[in-house]
């Protein structure tokens, strides 16, 4: 099977189900968001399997998980309007973020002030996926009121996620974290 298909060199591509729009459709820029911030995600895992394997191993299932269901959102977002969706975001897909926040977050310091982004490659990387998933989510909102309020939901439970995760992976790897006024403290 052949990788390009040249049905895009027009500035149009196709939604599930083969419903053709612009490539500047709303649902595209949506979609294609959430395609990136995985990207970003699957960057950041590389990064901490190079940085210390142990730490890897014990948050790669999660890590999986999400770039699972963000796969899943993408193609919920790339469904037209009132065709059925092949996977449909759960409320326990939320859950599992909150419980896994709140596991982490009692491990961190208490925020103080706010967290300048980067420390490791993979704390970095994850902070940018962050920002990523919070344009994915705008873009989502753009949609309008089609888009299942659990997409919504996910993709802003996800960005703060990213954040706890970035600064539970940058303690772990021992990382100072940096704060606005930091400079000013010492």
């Amino acid at each position: 099977m052949k990788i390009y298909t040249r049905t895009g060199d027009k500035g149009t591509t196709s939604l599930i189900y083969g419903d053709r729009v612009k490539k500047y459709n709303p649902q595209v820029k949506a979609y294609g968001t959430c395609d990136e911030a995985n990207s970003l995600i699957g960057l950041g895992m590389s990064h901490l399997k190079k940085e210390k394997e142990e730490l890897y191993q014990e948050v790669y299932s999660i890590f999986h998980r999400i770039q699972t269901v963000l796969f899943h959102v993408g193609a919920e977002l790339a469904t037209p309007k009132g065709k059925k969706v092949m996977w449909e975001i759960q409320e326990k897909d939320i859950e599992i973020l909150e419980e896994t926040m709140d596991e982490w977050d009692q491990k961190l310091p208490t925020l103080t002030n706010f967290v300048l982004p980067g420390g490791s490659n993979a704390g970095a990387t994850l902070h940018v996926a962050r920002t990523v998933v919070r344009r994915a989510e705008r873009s989502a909102v753009e949609i309008g009121e089609d888009v299942n309020p659990l997409v919504l939901a996910y993709l802003n439970r996800l960005s703060d996620f990213l954040f706890v995760g970035a600064r539970y992976i940058n303690q772990k790897l021992q990382e100072v974290e940096r704060t606005l006024h930091q400079e000013e403290e010492n």
